[in-house]
């Protein structure tokens, strides 16, 4: 499994955000992500840390996980090559608002 396969889980991404905010003990993770069984989130830990996005380290009883935010760099370099193609379609998107400033939202329903 690679990276891009590894965040493609919702789980997985929100395992990362918590790490994001700071290092946490498993047991944490597994309060926050309540609907998740202890075992499945122990299951998407092991695949965060097998593909490098997650470090962990023995504290006492507990087991500590830290984002590897390098890692996440892969990410960042395969989704650079098509920012030049943003502005343009966020220019559009600003002139069609200033168009039509009292348009109604979308309903998407």
């Amino acid at each position: 499994m690679d990276v891009f396969e590894a965040i493609a889980e919702p789980s997985r991404r929100e395992v990362l955000d918590l790490l994001a905010e700071r290092e946490r003990p498993a047991g944490e993770l597994v309060e926050h992500l309540h609907r998740l069984t202890q075992p499945a989130v122990s299951r998407h830990l092991r695949i965060l840390r097998e593909v490098g996005l997650v470090d962990v380290r023995p504290e006492g009883q507990k087991r500590i996980y830290a984002l590897r935010a390098d890692r996440l760099m892969e990410i960042e370099n395969w989704i650079s090559r098509y920012r030049k193609y943003w502005p343009r379609h966020l220019d559009a998107l600003e002139q069609h608002l200033a168009d039509n400033p009292e348009e109604p939202p979308h309903d998407r329903t």
